[in-house]
Parts: C-alpha cells; sequence; structure tokens
C-alpha cells in the first residue's frame, strides 16, 4: 500500500502550499478537512495546518485524533495546530499583545531533535498569529524559539508529535524545506518515490484492470488535463477510448484545426464536431457571464450526449477534474456557493448513465504537465497555456456575436504569436486578451474614430491560485499595441492589465 501524509485543514490559506512541498519531496499526501478524518490505512504521518481561528473561541476546531495518538503516528502541527494540541493538554494559550505577522528568526535551536537538524541558528522563519503558547504542558519540551516567542516550537516527550508555532510551507520561512523533509523522510519514514513515472504506471495499470473491455468517452478540449487523460487511457485501453473534441465557435483563431491534426498525430481516436452554430444561437442575447457559461456548458452537453450516443454500449465518461478542484468540494468551510460552470463537463445530466472515471484527482496542475511529459505528450499541448471551458465566451465582456469574436480571435492571435516570437510564451503562465464593452474616441489618418478598447493580460503562477502580472518589456508591448491597432480593424485602443490574483481574478468574466 502506498505510503501517504495526512494533512488536516482547519481553513488556513496555506493548506495546499503543505501538500505542494510535501508532493516536492517524492512523498504522497491528501489533504482532509479536520471534522471528516479517513481511515488511516497507509498513513505515516499527519500534518495539523494553521487556520484563522483561535484555539480559544467559542467553537473552534477540534480534531479527533485519539486513533491517530494510538497508533504513534507522527504528528506536526503548525501554528493553530500546534497551539491546539498545547492547550488540549493543559498549556496556555493566549493572545499576544499585538499580531505576530511575519519575518522572525530562531535564537534558540534544539540542534539534536530529530525535527530541525540540519537547521542553523539564525534562521529566518515566518510567523502569523494572534495567540502564542505561554506555558507548555510537563511532557512537552521547548525545542525552538525566537526573541518574541519563547515556544516557537516543541516536541512531546517520548513520541514523535511536534508543534511549531511559524509556517514551514512558505517560502519566507527560509529552512522550511529542511524541517519538513526531517518530518516527512527521517521521523515519518516515508520513501521519496512517488513520481511522475511511478504515478503513470500505476494509473494505467489501475485504468486497465478498472474498465476491462468497456468503452470509454473522453471530451478533449485541446488543454493540458484533458489531453494528459486521453493519454493515460490511450496507453491502458487503446482504441476502446472514443474522443469527442467540439468546435464551440469561441476557441483561438485556427484552433479547431491545428489541435484535432495534433490529437489524431497522437495516435488518439478522436473525432472532431463542428458545434459552432449551435452555441452562437444560444448565446444571442445573452450578457451575464453566468448565463453565457450556463448555455454553453449546456449545449456542450447536449453536443458531447449526441455524439457519445452514437458510440454503442459506452460504460465510462472520463473527467479531467484535477486535485485542486477535489479540495474546493469537501473543503473545511464547504464547497463553494457557486462553483464556475466552466470547470470539466459541470453539472453532468442524469440521462448520461455513464460512470465516471477521474485519472488526474490527485494531482496538482504543474504535476499534470510532469506526468504528461513523461508521457511524451506534444510540447505545444502540454505547455499550452490555461484555457477556459467557455473560450473566448468570457473574454467578451457583454454579447457575443460573430464580430466580435472574429475581433478578438484576430487581436488574440497576434498577441499569442507574438509571446512566442519573442520567446516570452513559456515565461508567461497564462496569457489572453479581453474585448471590452466600450467605445474608445481616437484619430485614424484625419478622421475621428470610435472603436473597440482591447485588455491584454498575462501573469506568472504556479497553478493559478494566485498570479502576478507579468513585467513584461515595454518595447514588446508598444509593438504588439502597435500591430493590433493597425491590422485588426474594429480597434483603436490597447491596455494592459496589472492586477495579480488576489484580489483580482486572472479571467474578467
Amino acid at each position: 500500500m502506498q505510503q501517504k501524509i495526512l494533512i488536516l485543514d482547519f481553513g488556513s490559506q496555506y493548506t495546499q502550499l503543505i501538500a505542494r512541498r510535501v508532493r516536492e519531496l517524492n512523498v504522497y499526501c491528501e489533504i482532509f478537512p479536520y471534522s471528516k478524518i479517513p481511515g488511516l490505512a497507509g498513513v505515516a504521518g499527519v500534518i495539523l495546518s494553521g487556520s484563522p481561528h483561535s484555539v480559544n473561541d467559542a467553537g473552534a476546531p477540534a480534531p479527533q485524533l485519539k486513533e491517530i495518538q494510538q497508533k504513534n503516528i507522527p504528528i506536526l502541527g503548525v501554528c493553530y495546530g500546534a497551539q491546539w494540541m498545547a492547550r488540549e493538554a493543559g498549556g496556555s494559550v493566549q493572545p499576544t499583545a499585538t499580531r505576530e505577522y511575519g519575518r522572525a528568526n530562531l535564537n534558540h535551536i534544539d540542534a539534536q531533535n530529530k525535527l530541525l537538524h540540519g537547521m542553523t541558528l539564525g534562521s529566518q522563519v515566518w510567523m502569523s498569529h494572534g495567540d502564542s503558547i505561554l506555558k507548555l504542558p510537563d511532557q512537552f519540551k521547548v525545542i525552538a524559539g525566537t526573541h518574541d516567542v519563547a515556544v516557537a516550537g516543541y516536541q512531546i516527550a517520548d513520541t514523535p508529535v511536534y508543534g511549531i508555532q511559524f509556517h514551514p510551507e512558505v517560502y519566507h520561512t527560509t529552512e522550511g524545506a529542511t524541517l519538513l523533509r526531517n518530518f516527512v523522510i527521517d521521523i515519518c519514514g516515508c520513501t521519496p518515490d512517488w513520481t511522475p513515472a511511478s504515478f503513470a504506471e500505476a494509473t494505467i495499470k489501475e485504468l486497465r484492470h478498472k474498465l476491462g473491455k468497456d468503452k470509454v468517452v473522453l471530451g478533449l478540449s485541446g488543454g493540458v488535463d484533458s489531453s494528459v487523460a486521453a493519454m493515460l487511457l490511450h496507453s491502458a485501453i487503446g482504441t476502446q477510448l472514443h474522443c469527442i473534441f467540439v468546435d464551440n465557435g469561441l476557441l483561438r483563431k485556427n484552433e479547431f484545426a491545428t489541435v484535432l491534426e495534433a490529437y489524431r498525430g497522437m495516435g488518439l481516436n478522436v473525432k472532431g464536431v463542428d458545434a459552432a452554430d449551435r452555441f452562437m444561437a444560444a448565446l444571442r442575447g445573452l450578457s451575464d457571464p453566468e448565463e453565457k457559461r450556463k448555455a454553453i456548458g449546456g449545449i456542450f452537453i447536449e453536443v458531447f450526449d449526441d455524439e457519445a450516443h452514437k458510440i454503442q454500449d459506452v460504460k465510462w465518461l472520463v473527467q479531467g477534474t484535477i486535485y485542486p478542484d477535489v479540495i474546493e468540494s469537501v473543503s473545511v468551510n464547504g464547497p463553494s456557493a457557486t462553483i464556475k460552470s466552466h470547470h470539466n463537463v459541470g453539472g453532468l445530466p442524469d440521462f448520461m448513465k455513464l460512470k465516471v472515471v477521474e485519472p488526474l484527482n490527485t494531482l496538482f496542475k504543474d504535476e499534470v504537465r510532469r506526468v504528461g511529459a513523461e508521457l511524451g505528450l506534444k510540447p505545444e499541448i502540454l505547455y499550452r497555456h490555461p484555457f477556459p471551458g467557455p473560450g473566448l465566451g468570457i473574454r467578451i465582456l457583454g454579447e457575443v456575436t460573430p464580430e466580435r469574436i472574429r475581433v478578438l480571435q484576430e487581436v488574440d492571435h497576434i498577441f499569442i504569436e507574438s509571446l512566442r516570437t519573442h520567446k516570452l510564451y513559456d515565461k508567461v503562465w497564462q496569457a489572453l486578451v479581453v474585448l471590452l464593452p466600450v467605445q474608445s474616441v481616437g484619430v485614424m489618418g484625419d478622421e475621428r474614430t470610435y472603436e473597440n478598447v482591447v485588455a491584454l493580460r498575462a501573469v506568472e503562477s504556479t497553478d493559478g491560485m494566485t498570479a502576478d502580472w507579468s513585467q513584461l518589456p515595454y518595447d514588446f508591448l508598444a509593438k504588439v499595441s502597435n500591430d493590433i491597432i493597425n491590422k485588426v480593424k474594429g480597434v483603436n485602443r490597447v491596455v494592459y492589465d496589472i492586477s495579480s490574483k488576489p484580489p483580482a481574478t486572472i479571467e474578467w468574466e
């Protein structure tokens, strides 16, 4: 059975970052709400996350750790997790005079302690808490401290249970990776063998066993998630996999033909379906973002269902769900009130009586890419920027019309190809253009014009959960702007979006 680290989420903004750091050690881990602890088979260690709550709050999150402790499974409490264990055992946790947030330095380290082995005196750590452990229970011993925080780390004597009041998962804790490696590899005894190659091998074997001789259908989007899912299924069951690639009329310029050809070149059993007219009819008169998403999603399901029924005896539907989608649906705060309807197939109707298989639902986005590289996925798809299911439909603010699609496709083509030409495409996580529902005054020749405004957007990110705007060179932006205004009829102004996420989102709708 596969070893894994279990991360219990108390609502911290950093919980997913803990998971990413553990996986960077080539060790598998899973996140669960503190209130829904799963079975412990294969669990080699447990990490308790931080939390926006105080342990002194009425109704503060309280995990049931009795079974974990009885099995002597190593535990690492981070911030709230550390405070909760100390308070539960009889220690004192109280609010500090001022919130301790930001950089601090360890001025005391028990260098002999297994958790801190290899860390250096003065090492920088990141604090983020309003409470502090003022008194430890008798069986607890201090293993680290800072100038302002006497108990920055502790161990329960003669047990593999530790607590730290700083966040080892964040970049600002300079030796955080060392601490996590000490816990995961040395204390929990995990073998660092969870690699893209091992994942692909195990998943293909599992899919072959699970699906047998059944026929399987998958909706390709041109993106990396569905493409990697297709490669895994193709490796497992070959021509039993039937792929459908739908042209909704909202793809990038020439994308339907080029991506379809790329898929066929990969040996996939794929059918291209031109359904642009059906999508245009459904979008007519709509300007509200969510109404547009639902219209696009609804027609996609109709088209996909029509095509799936043309394949006899299909038993399974493949979805490209990835791990952040899974975490979102079972988060400590419950599912989001509105889950965007462009995620995967979304809202699968009851009349599609198919069993669902999700081969990527344990992977983060960058892990999906690494698996795709292992499988030999073509670079033009593997490193393609993320593209939303509704496509240009949510990059045209307001009503979607054939003319507005034409304008946006032309502008988008110039921007994306310019990024490639200037060797900037791979330095950007996602680039896009938004067509705004305003007209701007301009002068072309001797005439005054009233034409469209477009916004260019380029961001740098790891997985899209947070993002910074890309500081593209001014001369590059100047050339792109000039090319767009000169070559695309209907545009006379170009702006560049310099908003980060948060507070802005990457897409505008």
